[in-house]
């Protein structure tokens, strides 16, 4: 078993008694630090630093030289399958990322290639290795990728989108495609996450950034399904220890319970939800991580301390939360408001645990 420096996070997945309730962030390296902007100024574009096993490195490890964090997550992007499977993917300034073969048909879907990932997506691993070298046991690396669905919306849709008009054409006009579609996704997606873990990933994490977009019916058959079928694929133990696995559904909050089935370690939560209010939901089922408001970042020191404190009181003195913004940090982040929030959450949260929980 490899020496971790710095356990926190893991045994916080796992449940397990912390003297503090560790903490990293979503998208915590990015646009807000301006070291990461001259990487990838040097990089020449967003996909040419995600290549560069080397880079890719620098940049994840640059909040970590900034703050207090207690999980380092692999710099990379949610769209590498799909660019993978040639769908010809740009990130236009200002617009995100563009496919430019966008799935509109049942034989586009046909005609999509089956991967081999540690060939197709081998700058991937080499990142995840170089990174996990670099960070000599100081805490946690964490791989991840995107749900099926959310890879599947992009891909039908060709971009982001607000109302998924193709995405939910296929949906209901032809569910036996989107399922087929889904079924591919959800195996490749498995493939790629087990690839990270033996690459060096510590924990694992799956973003549904759109599974909120769905109904309540359609959440559970076109994205809790298929992410059910990546989970039941994971390994979950390597290394001499276990991978914990975390689901993160981007307005989520009415799916809790079945979530909570699904065999994951962790729920992700965004702000949208009561912190108490899902511990007691969840039972000891999970692990709950989140979910400040990244919003909160924009105003004072006092008010991102008094937020956290307020975060951290909901869950209380009790094993089994990560603290977490409820989505990704903001490109125009105050970076010092992020210190103040890194080392209020280790400071008060200390004082909670000391006074143990249940």
């Amino acid at each position: 078993m490899s020496t971790l420096k710095n356990d926190r996070f893991l045994r916080a997945l796992n449940r397990e008694p912390v003297d503090a309730t560790p903490i990293w962030v979503m998208r915590q390296a990015g646009r807000y630090l301006p070291e990461y902007r001259a990487t990838r100024a040097r990089a020449g574009g967003f996909m040419d630093l995600c290549r560069n096993a080397e880079l890719a490195c620098e940049v994840t490890l640059q909040p970590l030289e900034r703050f207090d964090l207690d999980a380092a997550i692999l710099f990379s992007d949610i769209l590498t399958i799909p660019d993978a499977m040639g769908l010809d993917l740009e990130f236009q300034a200002g617009e995100g990322p563009v496919f430019h073969k966008p799935l509109r048909t049942e034989a586009d879907v046909a005609a999509l290639p089956k991967l081999d990932v540690n060939r197709d997506l081998d700058y991937v691993m080499n990142a995840v290795r170089t990174i996990r070298s670099a960070l000599g046991g100081r805490v946690p690396l964490i791989g991840f990728s995107g749900s099926p669905w959310t890879l599947a919306t992009y891909m039908i849709e060709g971009a982001g989108s607000k109302e998924y008009p193709f995405a939910k054409g296929m949906l209901y006009g032809q569910p036996d495609v989107m399922h087929a579609l889904l079924d591919q996704l959800a195996d490749t997606v498995a493939d790629y996450l087990n690839a990270q873990i033996l690459a060096g990933a510590q924990a694992v994490q799956i973003f549904d950034t759109w599974g909120g977009a769905l109904p309540f019916a359609q959440y559970d058959e076109f994205s809790l399904r298929s992410m059910k079928r990546v989970v039941s694929q994971l390994i979950r133990e390597h290394d001499g220890r276990k991978v914990p696995v975390i689901l993160f559904t981007k307005g989520g909050g009415a799916w809790l319970e079945a979530m909570a089935d699904a065999d994951a370690d962790a729920l992700g939560l965004d702000w949208s939800c009561d912190l108490g209010e899902a511990r007691a939901r969840v039972g000891h089922k999970v692990a709950l991580q989140g979910n400040l408001d990244p919003g909160t970042l924009f105003g004072s020191d006092e008010a991102v301390a008094r937020e956290a404190r307020r975060t951290l009181d909901k869950f209380g003195p009790n094993p089994g939360h990560v603290f977490n913004l409820g989505h990704g940090i903001s490109q125009f982040a105050n970076a010092d408001r992020v210190k103040t929030l890194v080392d209020t959450v280790h400071d008060y949260s200390a004082e909670l645990h000391a006074k143990g929980g249940n």
